[in-house]
């Protein structure tokens, strides 16, 4: 199930059009997926700069095109000499800070006009831009697994990563390092955007609240999803301004801030010049 399905589907249980999702969710990977509905979906967009946390398998041994289980085989390097779990943690703690990535063609980073996976797709290779992203842990979690039959090792992992990781391609090039052909063999999304899976709910969770008129339990409030940006409190002459688009003076750091007003979120508001901001979105 894409995230797209997840909100097609949502969009019929909750009868609402006003839907959007928070960080995408490849096919392969299942997890956290932040939702947001009605006067929420405004605010999603500053949800996503929040760091995520995955947890997932890496099998040394082989590659795919796709980085990940489902893609087809591309390489194979029999793992005859185990690395020990020292050498692996070793090089995992070198991915550990800020690091460069190409994106997998199996994505929909867009060059020219055209997605990466549709390059793929037609056979076409394409120069891919770089990015750096921030890896702010990245740990084995289970002992070293081999089989001897298939000569391949597996062992779990976790990774704090921000906005924009490819976590396949972590995958990959951490076999790069240990010298083996390598990919992303299972992955779950454990937190995005401080939402965690023990607090999530699943299609069929919110298809019973439904039935039970207790689809309120659901949702967080709509102040949560700017929880990240500075908030400011605005007095009752400036609600007012604000509600008419007009500029307010007040004083904050960060270019763009959450006004509230009784504990309300009234507004994001855009820094103008030293002191003045001018309302981004006006949610009242």
């Amino acid at each position: 199930m894409t995230s797209h399905d997840v909100v097609f589907k949502l969009r019929k249980i909750l009868q609402t059009k006003k839907i959007g999702h928070g960080g995408t969710l490849d096919p392969d990977v299942t997890g956290v997926l932040p939702i947001a509905v009605g006067q929420g979906t405004r605010v999603i967009e500053f949800m996503t700069e929040a760091g995520k946390v995955y947890e997932g398998e890496v099998t040394l041994g082989f590659s795919t095109e796709t980085e990940d289980a489902s893609g087809v085989v591309i390489d194979t390097t029999p793992v005859l000499s185990q690395p020990s779990e020292d050498e692996i943690d070793a090089a995992m703690a070198e991915f550990v800070g800020e690091i460069t990535q190409i994106p997998p063609m199996y994505s929909a980073v867009k060059v020219n006009g055209r997605k990466l996976y549709e390059y793929a797709r037609a056979g076409e290779t394409v120069e891919r831009p770089t990015r750096q992203v921030i890896i702010s842990e990245f740990t084995r979690t289970s002992p070293i697994s081999y089989d001897e039959t298939t000569s391949v090792a597996r062992f779990t992992f976790k990774v704090g990563c921000s906005k924009g990781t490819y976590v396949r391609t972590l995958a990959v090039n951490l076999g790069e390092k240990l010298g083996f052909a390598s990919h992303m063999s299972a992955l779950q999304r454990t937190a995005s955007a401080g939402l965690t899976i023990d607090h999530a709910f699943s299609l069929a969770d919110i298809e019973a609240l439904k039935a039970e008129d207790r689809l309120a339990e659901a949702f967080l409030p709509i102040e949560y999803g700017v929880s990240d940006l500075e908030k400011v409190v605005l007095t009752d002459e400036q609600v007012k301004e604000v509600g008419f688009g007009r500029f307010v003076t007040v004083e904050a750091t960060n270019d763009v801030i959450a006004a509230f007003h009784a504990d309300k979120l009234i507004a994001i508001l855009e820094k103008r010049d030293a002191t003045r901001y001018k309302p981004k979105k006006v949610l009242i």
